[in-house]
C-alpha cells in the first residue's frame, strides 16, 4: 500500500534539485556561462558614458577651447570648429554646439532598453530561457559592431536604440539562474553569477582608457559577444520552464544530464512524478492581465513598479555623474563598479541571515539618509563627499540587487520573466529622468540629491505592502504565487 502510494506522490522540482550541489561539476559550468553573460551586458548598458563622452572645442579663428562661443550671437557664427580630440564621437559627427545630440545616445540606448525588454521578457517565457539569451547575445554584438562603422550620427543613434531593445541578454540570464538551482541555494548562486555585472562595469573603465578611440572600444567590447552562438551547445534550458509549459520529458532529460555529469544516481519514481502544469496562458496580454486580476498580485507589481524606477534613478544617476568627480575619471568609474564586488558578498550574507524585507527598507531609507546628506558635506571635504558618494552607490546597488532578486520571487513561472521585464522596462523611465537631474542645480545645488533621496524614502515606505518570500520555493501558477508569505503569517500568529 505505501509502495503504491509513494508512486503516485507528486515530487516538486526543488525535491530533485535539492540533490544537486552548486559547486559540484554541472553547476559550475553554469555558473562560468551566466558570469560571462551578466559581465557583457553590463559593460553594453554603460558603454555610452566613455564613447560619447565630452570634448573641448573652439572656433577655428579663436586660440582658447571654451564651449562658451555657443552662445554667440548671430553676427559671430562659427564656420568652422576645431575639437582638442580630433578622433572623438563629437568630432567625428560635428556636435559642436550640441550637446543635446550627444546626451541623446544615452537617452536612445535607456528608452530602446525600456521598450526590449517588453520583447525579450516575453519571448523568454514563450520560446524558453535558453533561446533568448542565445538571440540577444549574438544580436547585441552583431549591431554593437555594426555601429563601430557608423558613418551617419543619426543612423548611429537608430542602431543604439535597436542594440539595447533586442540585445539584453541580462533578462533572460538572470531569471535562468534562479530556476536552475534549490531555493535554499537560490540566494548564493544568483550572487555569484551576479558578481559578472561588477567584473564587466570595471572592466569596461580599464579598457576605455586602454582604447581612447571610439570606434574600437565598441570593436573591442562587442566582438566577443559573437561567441554567445555557442550557448546553443553549452547552456541548457530551464526544466522549470520546460515543466511550466507541460515538458516533462524535456525537463527530466536535463535533470538526468546534471546527475550524469555530477556522478550521481537520481529516483526514477521523482523524476516519472514532477508536478507539470501548463494550463496558463504564455500571451503577453493575457499574463499581464491575469495578473491585474489578482489584487495581491496587482498589489506587489505597483510596488515592483517603485522599486524599480527608484532603483534606476538613482544608481544610473550615481553612476552617470561618477566621471564628474574628481581624480582619473576611469578609474572613478572602475571604482563604482568594483565597490558592488565586497557589496554583494556582505548583502548576501544580510538576505540569508535577515530574509528580502527588512534588508530591503534599511537599504532603502540608509540610502536616503546618505544621499540627503551630501549637500550640507563642506566643499572644503572632497575625501568626505566623495566617502558620501561611494557610500550611496555601495546603498543604492544594494537595493538594485535585492529588487532584481525579489521581484522574480513574487510572480509565478509561466509569467516570471514578463512581469519581471515589465517592472523593469517602465522601472526604466527612472534612468531617463535621471539624465535630467543636473538641470536642477539651476534652482539648488542640492536638490537632484534631495529628490534621489526622497524617492528612496518612498520606495522602503511601500516595502510594508509585499510579503517577505524568502522561505518560499519559486511559485509555478498564480495560486501559488497569492500564498507566498503565509508561512510567516503562519508563524507570527
Amino acid at each position: 500500500m505505501s509502495a503504491a502510494m509513494d508512486k503516485e506522490k507528486k515530487f516538486d522540482l526543488d525535491d530533485v534539485l535539492s540533490k544537486f550541489g552548486i559547486f559540484k561539476k554541472y553547476h559550475r559550468q553554469k555558473i562560468l556561462l551566466l558570469f560571462i553573460a551578466f559581465a557583457s551586458n553590463s559593460m553594453y548598458c554603460n558603454q555610452f558614458i566613455f564613447v560619447t563622452e565630452p570634448v573641448q572645442y573652439r572656433c577655428i579663428d579663436r586660440d582658447d577651447l571654451d564651449q562658451s562661443v555657443c552662445s554667440y550671437n548671430s553676427s559671430d557664427v562659427c564656420t568652422q570648429w576645431i575639437y582638442e580630440e580630433p578622433n572623438s564621437f563629437v568630432a567625428t559627427f560635428e556636435l559642436a554646439c550640441q550637446d543635446w545630440k550627444r546626451t541623446l545616445v544615452g537617452s536612445a540606448h535607456n528608452f530602446g532598453y525600456m521598450v526590449g525588454l517588453l520583447i525579450v521578457g516575453p519571448m523568454s517565457d514563450r520560446f524558453g530561457r535558453k533561446a533568448a539569451i542565445v538571440a540577444t547575445g549574438v544580436l547585441g554584438g552583431v549591431i554593437g559592431v555594426l555601429r563601430s562603422f557608423s558613418t551617419w550620427y543619426w543612423i548611429f543613434v537608430a542602431l543604439e536604440f535597436l542594440e539595447a531593445c533586442i540585445g539584453d541578454i541580462c533578462s533572460p540570464a538572470f531569471v535562468l539562474s534562479l530556476e536552475i538551482v534549490q531555493q535554499k541555494k537560490r540566494l548564493l548562486f544568483n550572487m555569484i553569477v551576479s558578481l559578472g555585472y561588477s567584473v564587466g562595469g570595471t572592466t569596461l573603465g580599464l579598457v576605455a582608457w586602454l582604447v581612447p578611440s571610439w570606434r574600437w572600444l565598441l570593436r573591442t567590447i562587442y566582438t566577443p559577444a559573437l561567441l554567445f552562438i555557442f550557448y546553443i551547445f553549452l547552456l541548457d534550458e530551464s526544466p522549470r520552464w520546460y515543466l511550466s509549459n507541460g515538458r516533462k520529458e524535456k525537463a527530466s532529460a536535463i535533470l538526468e544530464k546534471a546527475a550524469t555529469t555530477n556522478n550521481i544516481k537520481l529516483d526514477k519514481n521523482m523524476l516519472d512524478n514532477l508536478n507539470c502544469e501548463a494550463d496558463e496562458s504564455t500571451n503577453f496580454k493575457e499574463v499581464v492581465l491575469g495578473t491585474m486580476k489578482s489584487r495581491k498580485l496587482r498589489t506587489r507589481f505597483f510596488v515592483c513598479l517603485v522599486w524599480w524606477t527608484t532603483s534606476t534613478f538613482v544608481n544610473y544617476g550615481l553612476v552617470l555623474n561618477s566621471i564628474s568627480l574628481q581624480g582619473n575619471k576611469y578609474l572613478n568609474f572602475a571604482l563604482t563598479q568594483i565597490i558592488d564586488v565586497p557589496g554583494m558578498f556582505f548583502i548576501t550574507y544580510i538576505l540569508v541571515r535577515f530574509k528580502r524585507k527588512k534588508p530591503l527598507i534599511i537599504c532603502f531609507v540608509v540610502g536616503a539618509v546618505l544621499c540627503l546628506s551630501q549637500p550640507f558635506i563642506p566643499m572644503d571635504l572632497p575625501w568626505l563627499s566623495i566617502t558620501f558618494y561611494m557610500a550611496g552607490k555601495l546603498m543604492s546597488s544594494f537595493y538594485f540587487n535585492i529588487t532584481y532578486l525579489y521581484t522574480s520571487e513574487l510572480f509565478p513561472t509561466y509569467t516570471r520573466n514578463s512581469m519581471h521585464a515589465l517592472c523593469s522596462s517602465l522601472g526604466r523611465i527612472g534612468s531617463l529622468v535621471a539624465q535630467q537631474t543636473p538641470l536642477l542645480t539651476v534652482y539648488w545645488i542640492g536638490l537632484p540629491a534631495f529628490v534621489f533621496g526622497s524617492a528612496s524614502l518612498f520606495a522602503g515606505f511601500v516595502t510594508l505592502l509585499v510579503p517577505d518570500v524568502s522561505d518560499d520555493s519559486l511559485p509555478d501558477n498564480v495560486k501559488q504565487a497569492e500564498a507566498l508569505g503565509m508561512k510567516e503569517r503562519k508563524a507570527v500568529l
